[in-house]
């Protein structure tokens, strides 16, 4: 009796134990977290910690989400729950200087009215007028805003990177500095030819609206320190003081970006023939390309017949495929760089190709590429190209994909080590460089991207390509602290059920096959029916005894087909049901059972004890 009396008093106090250790942990680990995911998805990244510390005045987060909106839609609900234990996270992580409002703007109230006019994009849910709200606003202690219009739901992956980029924005009171070093007229000039002014390439007016724009002479000994990022686009001829100046400025850990051609369009060249001499239209960078680890081989142009533009040609304006004229698919950009996962489509023309140099201590990262259907071409054959057909006809494909755009990062030494004259003190190497390089300068000229149209002297942008947005993301991720660019893609948060997606493909390929014969033994017997046929309409049509006896054979048979189909997809239904069946025994009933199994255990064993 005294061991029954032991052994329930000591099934008591492990019930009451177990009690006690569940309100004590929901106590003291109340933010306690544990990230078991194979990418630590839902841990903030080491780049983010440092931004977040880095904080000097306080920055107040508005998290505006139309929670009873969408309560039947499910992936954007796990979504939505997804980026609020991120900004819980910024807020813990912050250490008070960043506080977390979460909104629900309901139909017609204040919430909602303050939703809009922080620029967030309410997005129609259903006829009837119902809208959502999924975005992020934030304003830093002198009133400034940034935000987040909208969260898309297949840009998960970036999530972390706009966050952090809207926190580091906040945190910097003034518009970051592009220094602009051009040997193209982006700024506006005059055409020769035409005899009229030129407009600035919209591209330069975009860049205008979110960053601070500081021209830099051709002839520039020293890049301004207050230079964020440094653009040079086509940078023909330059002094070898100015080379030394973008070289110090890479050594002094200053990002690049550089557009440079084998045969720029955009530049009027000679005079002296049709479209100028080929040398006359390029540009290179050939003595710190080679310090950076790259090379861009001269007078060479990517054509490509997979991804070659239709354009007109003649008089008549005959559509012509252009391989040297390149439209970009998806396929054909980075989709894990943040700069260009998020395109649709680029349009380059007469492009070069970009090579990493064997030995090279920098990590040579491909944006851009052309298909496999391509081969490199000499770039002197565009200078009179009348008809764009010669090059098609002609072209010989490697299978090799070429590189237009590359991401250039990793310790890398000085194009001048000993210096210049008069000037032998400089930086002889750098840790960590960060430098895009584009080999096309036509794709920021807007003919190749962009259709503006004059209202009453305001010019109104139409794009038709993401060229802008390209040159935007670019100089957006590298004005950003290394902080900010060591976060970039996250990874893939989808978690697809491989198994069960195992069973779909298998049950599908059997339906599939099973269809196919279905629809040719429909086809084979319309063939059938339409030679038995009268030729008068009206008159009814007459079959065999043997004709009737097949076709009511058949109709058993397209029965029985159908009948098979049928258990094909409730067999598909239910091997899936049965995974679901079987996962949710181990989930909800094998940790009770097994807590069970462990409590009887030690109750046998008190038992069994001597006493």
């Amino acid at each position: 009796m005294k061991r029954v009396i032991y052994s329930g008093a000591g099934l008591l106090l492990i019930a009451l134990a177990f009690l006690v250790f569940n309100i004590l942990s929901g106590l003291l680990f109340t933010n306690a977290r544990l990230d078991l995911t194979e990418q630590k998805l839902y841990t903030i990244s080491e780049g983010t910690e440092r931004i977040l510390e880095a904080l000097e005045s306080p920055i107040e987060l508005q998290f505006f989400y139309s929670d009873g909106a969408v309560r039947d839609l499910v992936a954007l609900r796990n979504y939505a729950r997804r980026v609020e234990e991120l900004l819980r996270a910024y807020e813990r992580a912050a250490g008070g200087k960043l506080k977390l409002q979460v909104i629900d703007p309901q139909p017609f109230s204040e919430e909602e009215d303050r939703a809009a006019e922080l620029g967030l994009q309410a997005v129609p849910l259903d006829r009837g007028g119902d809208k959502v709200y999924f975005g992020l606003a934030g304003t830093n202690a002198e009133g400034h805003t940034q935000t987040i219009p909208f969260f898309p739901l297949d840009q998960e992956e970036f999530l972390e990177y706009e966050v952090s980029r809207l926190v580091q924005s906040l945190a910097t009171a003034q518009l970051p500095v592009v220094g602009v070093l051009s040997g193209l007229q982006i700024n506006g000039g005059f055409d020769m030819r035409t005899q009229q002014a030129t407009p600035p390439w919209m591209v330069l007016e975009d860049i205008r609206q979110l960053f601070h724009i500081e021209s830099l002479k051709h002839d520039i000994d020293m890049i301004p320190t207050n230079v964020s990022v440094l653009m040079l686009v086509h940078p023909k001829q330059l002094p070898e003081q100015t080379l030394y100046a973008v070289d110090q400025f890479v050594m002094r850990g200053g990002k690049v970006l550089v557009f440079v051609d084998p045969f720029s369009e955009a530049d009027p060249g000679s005079m002296m023939g049709p479209g100028g001499f080929a040398e006359e239209k390029a540009s290179e960078l050939e003595p710190l390309f080679k310090a950076w680890g790259l090379r861009m081989p001269a007078d060479q142009v990517v054509a490509d017949a997979s991804y070659a533009m239709s354009v007109g040609v003649g008089p008549e304006r005959r559509a012509v495929r252009h391989p040297g004229w390149l439209s970009l698919p998806q396929q054909a950009l980075d989709a894990e760089d943040v700069t260009t996962a998020s395109l649709e489509s680029l349009t380059m023309a007469t492009t070069g190709l970009l090579e990493p140099l064997e030995g090279a201590s920098t990590r040579f990262t491909p944006l851009l590429q052309s298909s496999g259907y391509a081969m490199p071409i000499e770039a002197g054959r565009f200078a009179a190209l009348q008809n764009p057909e010669e090059l098609l006809r002609g072209l010989e494909p490697t299978g090799e994909r070429y590189t237009l755009a590359a991401r250039i990062q990793g310790p890398a030494q000085s194009a001048y080590p000993n210096g210049i004259e008069g000037r032998k003190d400089g930086l002889k190497e750098s840790d960590s460089i960060n430098i895009i390089v584009v080999a096309d300068t036509d794709l920021l000229s807007d003919r190749m991207w962009v259709q503006v149209q004059d209202f009453f002297g305001q010019r109104f942008p139409q794009p038709w390509a993401d060229n802008g947005s390209f040159v935007i993301n670019a100089l957006d991720n590298l004005s950003g602290s290394d902080a900010l660019i060591s976060v970039r893609s996250r990874g893939r948060f989808a978690r697809p059920f491989v198994v069960v997606e195992e069973l779909q493909r298998q049950a599908e390929n059997r339906f599939r096959e099973t269809e196919e014969v279905l629809q040719s033994r429909l086809a084979e017997t319309e063939a059938q029916l339409a030679e038995l046929q009268s030729p008068d309409p009206e008159q009814a049509l007459e079959l065999t005894a043997e004709q009737q006896a097949a076709l009511q054979g058949y109709m058993q048979e397209k029965l029985r087909i159908r009948k098979e189909l049928r258990e094909v997809r409730y067999q598909l239904n239910a091997d899936i049901e049965a995974l679901g069946r079987t996962l949710k025994f181990l989930n909800i009933a094998l940790v009770p059972l097994l807590l069970t199994l462990g409590v009887l255990g030690l109750w046998f064993w008190r038992r069994r004890r001597p006493a």
